[in-house]
């Protein structure tokens, strides 16, 4: 059997964990994206990137806290404006229609007592690495999917018949070690035990033994792997449950290896085991920030959005081969671009290819809103041969990059950054 182990409103229960106060009150986590790292002056920021999984973002962080008028409010023109959005609410919120993603301002119309909580994410990623350490004891075969979830492969460690008992006091001593409350589901599939979890919630253990009799009445879009390209085909012919989808196994078939794989995993017939220390496939950065029109300001946080994508890059001992820049713009517009760059990694390297793509994806008089960059296609995954043209230059080019990796390791992200990052160049 699988387990799947998903921590209930996750960033709410580890200030609970913290702070006994909040419990059984409306509590909303609320973030907004962090800015600090664009300020010309020193910020100190770090990484922390001990935990692993599929989808796991390293965090960027400071050790200094903001209070909620440092972090929430911004006054403009003397009035006191409320920023941010609500990136996780306890039941107790969710109940009078608190939602991720919802303005902040929004969340406390709504619930005007709501207790609103800088989000923390240090101590949130330090909680789930202690998290993960303390079930890999519990189940040698342990796979981190995300910051709050995690699967487990029970096979040959506990039986079947054993495996709900299992749960209930893996459970039971999560909570009293950690003081987090979790869902888990059990089934012969990790897809299937993911599914499960979510009608588990909040604080539950749900064992699905007979798939086709639990996914009957499921809407489509709660099957993880269903996105809205799947589901746009699905819903085109007139299918809204899972239930709808078992006599359909030649229509998956006609949408090749992709196709095979989800109706697999939708039967839970897909006999895919755990990825114990999965490898990154890719590495990026994006924030979201009031509309900028200057395109030397725009460029200037590029240089230093790649900074900390190199940063990372290095950590991973990567050498990735795609280079990825999209812009978003306040009109709704959004550009992007990608470029192919078969050489070694640098920092140098990189921030001259985003350079390039900017200049080919700015548009004049309008407002950028958001950047994001990313890196991919890792030559250990996929190998390829690189450019022997430039082949010494770049071997220059990053020994300075990992010089300039061991200083930012000791003294901070921002020890080094090069002019670029530092003035507001048109050029």
């Amino acid at each position: 059997m699988f387990l799947h182990i998903d921590i209930d409103s996750f960033f709410v229960s580890a200030e609970r964990s913290r702070d006994p106060g909040l419990r059984g009150v409306p509590v909303a986590v609320g973030g907004r994206s962090n800015l600090e790292i664009f300020s010309t002056r020193r910020t100190h920021i770090r990484l922390m990137d001990e935990n692993r999984g599929a989808f796991v973002a390293p965090v960027f962080y400071s050790d200094r806290r903001k209070s909620f008028e440092e972090h929430f409010i911004d006054r403009i023109d003397g009035r006191r404006k409320i920023r941010g959005i609500v990136t996780t609410s306890s039941y107790e919120a969710r109940e009078r229609g608190v939602r991720t993603g919802m303005p902040l301002a929004q969340a406390l119309r709504l619930v005007p007592e709501l207790i609103v909580v800088p989000n923390d994410m240090l101590f949130y990623h330090r909680l789930s690495h202690a998290l993960a350490l303390f079930l890999a004891r519990e189940i040698p075969a342990l796979e981190q999917f995300s910051i709050d979830e995690f699967f487990g492969d029970l096979r040959g460690w506990i039986s079947d018949g054993e495996s709900e008992a299992f749960a209930i006091r893996l459970q039971e001593r999560i909570f009293h070690r950690f003081h987090l409350p979790v869902s888990i589901g059990i089934a012969r599939s990790k897809w299937t035990a993911k599914l499960a979890t979510e009608y588990a919630k909040p604080y539950g253990v749900l064992r699905v033994d007979d798939v086709k009799e639990f996914i009957r009445e499921i809407p489509i879009e709660k099957f993880p792997g269903i996105g809205r390209g799947y589901r746009c085909r699905l819903e085109a012919r007139g299918i809204r449950t899972l239930g709808e989808l078992i006599p359909l196994q030649k229509l998956f078939e006609s949408w090749g290896e992709p196709g095979r794989q989800l109706y697999r995993r939708i039967l839970g017939i897909d006999d895919e085991g755990i990825a114990r220390h999965p490898s990154r496939q890719s590495v990026g950065i994006s924030r979201t920030f009031d509309p900028v029109t200057d395109p030397g300001e725009v460029r200037r946080r590029i240089m230093v959005m790649a900074r900390h994508v190199a940063y990372i890059t290095l950590k991973l001992g990567a050498n990735p081969t795609r280079y990825f820049l999209k812009i978003n713009y306040a009109s709704g517009l959004r550009a992007k671009e990608g470029v192919r760059v078969e050489r070694i990694f640098s920092e140098a390297l990189l921030k001259a290819e985003l350079s390039k793509l900017f200049d080919r994806l700015h548009r004049p008089g309008e407002g950028a809103v958001k950047l994001s960059l990313s890196v991919s296609d890792f030559t250990h995954l996929h190998p390829r041969t690189l450019s022997l043209l430039e082949f010494e230059a770049d071997r220059k080019a990053r020994a300075i990059t990992e010089k300039m990796q061991q200083i930012r390791e000791r003294f901070g992200l921002d020890a080094i950054r090069t002019g670029n990052e530092l003035l507001h160049s048109h050029t």
